[in-house]
């Protein structure tokens, strides 16, 4: 190996962020006490120093302070001092040169500080060969981009990698130029192979390139997002500028406006605070920030709510009578107790601690029933339909930290009424969800409560909103899925279904102008009998509400529209014979459907939202072991029912004929057809024991009747609940008997005359009575 031309002992000093390459030139700043010493120490070794990483053999870095075993074997380069500059500051500026790339091999301590031998790594750099050169220009043109998007003159950048003759002297500068950690850049030293280490240098110009023109993307991103609001705003003051020219601009013309806003809004002093706090926020905001837009629209919010517009009740009990009676058909009892309202409210002068809850089945009136309550109390109306909402936010409002946020319904609903006081409807109250987002009818306690919301909280306007001006009124199919404390806050008025004659006289003088009139058809241009009228009503609706009929009545001002705009003469008369062929087959009721006639039938009568229904329930007995089946989508109640039920039967075998253990050797099996429905409640008791005894005896009924009420398991009836719905249900499927619990005769006082005289009710106390009635006296005693 030839002798180097420079000392082979030479001291330290080692480089943390960066490393140098032979033939390279690089400024050095030292600092502190030992580096300063090195320099001392150099001036004795010919101002040759050994510039060292902190990385050993196995290139793991060594510790804060270096120590002979982890120099021991460390790469790095002998450089020439050319210059050093005292600074004002008192660090040392030093201009190194790259002289050979070296290895330690012996690590020798004196007083004066670390001094390493090394040995120079020998590689042979020859010319470059051809197979090289597609390797050279490639690397090169990865250079020259480089640099390009590093900010240097293409054409000084192309000069620099062109005057690079030798292949490992283009790895060595780029290397340098790449900004590598010393572990980097020491297994690049270790490469003494020239194209080996263009390659490797290639892998990471590649990776840094990459690097380079993903800032270069998000920099020309940045700067061109800058400009175009650079240029927006030079715009906006362009335009304020010439609109202030023309007389048309004042900079203090926004404050101004919503500071007179604010004064005129009528605010509590909460608000009225707040009000203010915002605005001073907004005077020193940018005009086109989105935060002073997000102010803005709070403020609108909070100077258009009505903190003090009311509108003058109109309590004149006569005409509130008159509007009640020209909206709604009989109702004579909500209508009574409405007006009862009315009067307290026209005494103590406000609606406070009273909210109403219309609960029926569909189609009844109950939403109407609320416009007119305002309309009678001249107020005005907002209506908010609960149906399927689940989030809290829905009623509290959005808090103003997230996106979008906007104030809840109640809110809402009173900025669209423009009033305090107007009659507010939480329409399907009974309907409101619950999910992992709050539970809305929690939010609704404060809301109803008259002793909370005097001061609701929006999350959104974060002030207290006076509602005790506010009349609500809420309606619900069933109170059954209402949480029972807000069911406690709520005065409870039962709408309950239309008979027949009802709805001939619904049909009449409400939905057939309506619908007439929305099809565009004058007063003569259609023709209703009553008798074809009544056929309508009874052949092809069985609700409880008019819902249906209207949409009937509907389909035949259809017909009457098409036969007018094909020039027929006027009017369309309707007859009985004709309706069939306008509106299809009529409306069945299977449960009537072969009965009387058959053991083990019997009518049920059963009350759901949708108003009363008739059910029919079917028993079956055969040999077997005991084995009771129950089919037909039942609830829990309606099994117990019937377990109870053939329990009586059994204490009573020997009374009927039946022996001792018949239900040992018979299997029962209870249907209730339509098993695509749930079924469940207590009142189909009755009924249940009566199919068993008809399909035991094998004897059906001997006259059509339907029956409700609950049975102990001694044999007595229960009264039960929605008496009115199953009365009517009865009436409308033409039933002229009904057996019922000897409770429920007050309720039949309550029914229509029209009711009353076409079915007859039979009340019993006891399973006997019943039993005794339908099959013969001796099985029992007589209903009364």
């Amino acid at each position: 190996m030839t002798k180097p031309s420079w000392p082979t002992d030479l001291p330290v000093l080692p480089l943390r962020h960066t490393m140098l390459f032979p033939a390279m030139i690089l400024p050095l700043f030292l600092s502190d006490a030992n580096e300063k010493a090195v320099l001392a120490e150099a001036e004795k070794t010919e101002r040759y120093v050994f510039l060292g990483a902190w990385c050993g053999e196995d290139t793991t870095c060594a510790r804060e302070e270096p120590d002979q075993p982890s120099w021991k074997g460390a790469l790095g380069c002998v450089a020439l001092i050319l210059k050093n500059t005292p600074m004002e500051d008192g660090r040392v500026k030093i201009l190194v040169q790259g002289i050979a790339k070296a290895r330690v091999r012996r690590v020798m301590a004196r007083s004066s500080g670390l001094m390493v031998r090394v040995e120079p790594l020998v590689e042979t750099d020859m010319p470059l060969e051809k197979s090289l050169l597609p390797l050279v220009s490639k690397v090169r043109q990865m250079g020259l981009k480089l640099f390009t998007l590093r900010g240097m003159h293409a054409a000084d950048a192309e000069a620099v990698l062109q005057g690079i003759s030798s292949a490992g002297r283009l790895a060595d500068f780029l290397a340098m130029n790449l900004h590598l950690d010393p572990h980097q850049c020491c297994r690049l030293m270790a490469v003494v192979d020239p194209s080996e280490r263009l390659r490797a240098v290639a892998e990471a110009l590649a990776e840094e390139l990459q690097k380079a023109e993903v800032q270069q993307e998000i920099a020309s991103e940045a700067e061109t997002a800058l400009r175009r609001r650079q240029r927006e705003r030079y715009l906006r003051e362009q335009l304020k500028a010439i609109r202030r020219e023309l007389g048309e601009w004042d900079e203090d013309k926004e404050e101004w406006a919503y500071r007179e806003k604010i004064q005129a809004a009528g605010m509590s002093a909460e608000a009225y605070q707040v009000a203010m706090r915002e605005l001073d926020r907004l005077v020193l905001m940018q005009s086109d920030s989105a935060e002073a837009s997000l102010v803005r629209t709070y403020l609108d919010w909070l100077i258009e709510m009505p903190w003090q517009r009311t509108t003058e009740d109109r309590l004149d009990l006569g005409e509130a009578a008159r509007v009640l009676d020209a909206d709604h058909h009989d109702m004579e009892t909500v209508k009574e107790r409405i007006l009862d309202f009315l009067g307290a409210c026209s005494l103590k002068g406000s609606v406070k601690g009273s909210i109403l809850c219309l609960v029926g089945p569909p189609g009844v009136g109950k939403t109407s029933l609320g416009r007119s309550i305002a309309k009678a109390m001249g107020r005005r109306f907002v209506r908010l339909s609960l149906g399927g909402v689940r989030d809290e936010a829905e009623i509290r409002g959005h808090r103003r930290t997230y996106l979008g946020a906007l104030p809840g319904r109640i809110i809402q609903g009173l900025r669209h009424a423009g009033t305090k006081n107007p009659v507010f409807m939480l329409d399907e109250i009974d309907k409101i969800g619950t999910d992992a987002r709050g539970d809305p009818a929690a939010a609704l306690l404060e809301v109803l409560d008259p002793e909370q919301n005097k001061a609701f909280s929006d999350h959104y306007l974060s002030v207290a909103f006076d509602l005790s001006q506010v009349l609500f009124i809420a309606t619900a199919n069933s109170l059954e899925h209402v949480p029972l404390a807000l069911a406690d806050r709520m005065e409870v008025l039962t709408l309950s279904g239309y008979t027949d004659r009802d709805k001939l006289v619904i049909a009449r003088s409400y939905l057939l102008p309506r619908q007439m009139e929305q099809h565009g058809l004058q007063p003569g241009d259609l023709a209703l009998s009553d008798s074809t009228l009544t056929a309508l009503v009874r052949r092809y609706t069985r609700e409880s509400g008019v819902r249906q009929l209207e949409r009937v009545l509907g389909t035949l001002c259809r017909k009457a529209a098409r036969h007018r705009a094909e020039g027929g003469c006027s009017p369309f008369r309707v007859f009985t014979n004709r309706l069939e062929r306008l509106l299809g087959p009529s409306l069945k009721d299977p449960s009537l459907q072969q009965f009387p006639g058959i053991p083990g039938v019997a009518l049920a009568l059963a009350w759901t939202p949708h108003g009363g229904e008739v059910l029919r329930i079917e028993a079956a007995v055969m040999p077997g072991k005991g084995a009771v089946v129950l089919t037909g989508h039942l609830g829990t109640i309606m099994k117990e029912s019937a377990q109870a039920a053939l329990s009586f039967i059994r204490t009573r075998a020997g009374r009927w004929g039946l022996s001792s253990d018949f239900h040992e050797k018979t299997d029962v099996h209870i249907h209730v057809p339509a098993g695509a429905v749930p079924k469940d409640g207590p009142s189909a008791g009755m009924a249940l024991c009566v199919a068993l005894v008809s399909a035991l005896l094998q004897k059906p009924l001997g006259q059509p009747c339907a029956m409700t009420g609950e049975i102990s398991l001694l044999g007595d009836v229960l009264p039960v609940g929605g008496f009115r719905e199953k009365a009517l249900a009865a009436a409308r499927s033409g039933l002229d008997l009904v057996l019922i619990p000897q409770g429920n005769m007050d309720d039949v006082a309550q029914l229509p005359a029209y009711v009353t005289r076409t079915v007859h009710f039979k009340a019993a106390t006891h399973m006997d009575q019943v039993l005794g009635h339908l099959f013969g006296p001796d099985r029992g005693a007589a209903c009364v």
